[in-house]
């Protein structure tokens, strides 16, 4: 397992890499640049940049340079100096925009998750195990609702239903007095009582698709020789249960993680403008809108290295799960 974890972390830099240089590429693919959109904007209030002070900022900005050389500037200062650049928009290193943001992104993203195993493990091993029951019927109705309901959709409703039943405000993941607020125990408390909803936003579309996941691959495993043999031995039904099929089970649910985490990394983005969250989604749309390249790339830059740790995690949880992994990664096959 230690050389299974080595080796996949080796090539974690290669992928993170790979996926800044193409990031960086996409983010200037669009024809102009930070500076004609300050021509256009200075235009359009009645103000007048000339060609030249256009060049003199371009200069100042670093966007005289080649795309390619911007991009080993870029990648240089941020491995030795640990410099991600500075923000063109607002003014400020993009170290100092992104931090709060990333934190928040990834304790949203770790809650979903919990939130998805919580429910959809125990409710998909109950669909299956009482199959054509009322409760089935009752969960696989409920994850078609829950995989045809937008994600944005069901913030708006959530968000209607704790004001106008509650009384409470649930926008944002902090109240207005704990935004910039020091952190103590009243800001974490505060905390926990807005995150509640992007936490059931997030993971209603992830929960309905693993219950019909579990669902299926224990219906394939309940009935094989070895459950028949367990159950036969007179092992208690709830031993049998756990520690064969629902084990074997788990194996495509776990194989699939990186999806998962993928798809809440990546669709809270939606969610975070509804909701008005303080995560990187927001952040990241106003970047790219504003041709803020240093900016965006950090941002892509950091939420692909989320991903990537999350696929880490599951294919470590995949390897100890299922020992075939290991064998096969012993004799050179991984």
């Amino acid at each position: 397992m230690g050389m299974f974890v080595v080796k996949r972390v080796l090539l974690m830099i290669p992928t993170l890499l790979a996926i800044s240089l193409v990031a960086f590429l996409v983010i200037t693919l669009p024809p102009g640049d930070y500076i004609d959109r300050l021509v256009l904007e200075a235009s359009l209030d009645g103000d007048y940049i000339t060609a030249a002070e256009a060049e003199g900022l371009r200069k100042i900005y670093g966007l005289d340079k080649s795309v390619l050389a911007q991009y080993v500037d870029w990648v240089w200062k941020m491995v030795v100096h640990g410099d991600l650049g500075r923000s063109f928009s607002y003014e400020l290193p993009v170290e100092e925009l992104i931090w709060d943001r990333l934190g928040m992104t990834t304790l949203l993203s770790i809650c979903s998750m919990v939130f998805i195993w919580t429910v959809a493990i125990p409710v998909g091993i109950f669909s299956a195990v009482r199959k054509y029951s009322l409760g089935d019927y009752v969960a696989t109705f409920l994850g078609f609702i829950g995989l045809a309901v937008p994600n944005f959709l069901l913030a708006l409703v959530l968000m209607y239903v704790s004001f106008r039943y509650f009384g409470q405000n649930v926008g944002g993941l902090f109240s207005p007095d704990y935004v910039n607020a020091p952190w103590s125990f009243a800001r974490v408390g505060d905390l926990m009582a807005h995150i509640w909803i992007p936490m059931i936003v997030l993971g209603t579309a992830g929960t309905a698709s693993v219950i019909r996941t579990i669902r299926a691959n224990l219906l394939d495993e309940l009935h094989r020789p070895y459950v028949v043999t367990a159950r036969a031995k007179g092992m208690p039904e709830h031993w049998v249960l756990t520690k064969y099929p629902v084990r074997h089970a788990l194996n495509p649910f776990v194989s699939s993680l990186n999806e998962l985490f993928v798809q809440i990394v990546s669709g809270s983005t939606i969610v975070s403008i509804v909701l008005g969250l303080q995560t990187t989604g927001p952040l990241l749309f106003d970047a790219l809108r504003q041709e803020d390249m240093y900016l965006a790339a950090a941002l892509i830059l950091f939420l692909s290295f989320l991903t990537v740790i999350g696929t880490l995690f599951s294919d470590i949880l995949l390897a100890w799960l299922d020992p075939r992994i290991r064998r096969q990664f012993n004799n050179g096959g991984l």
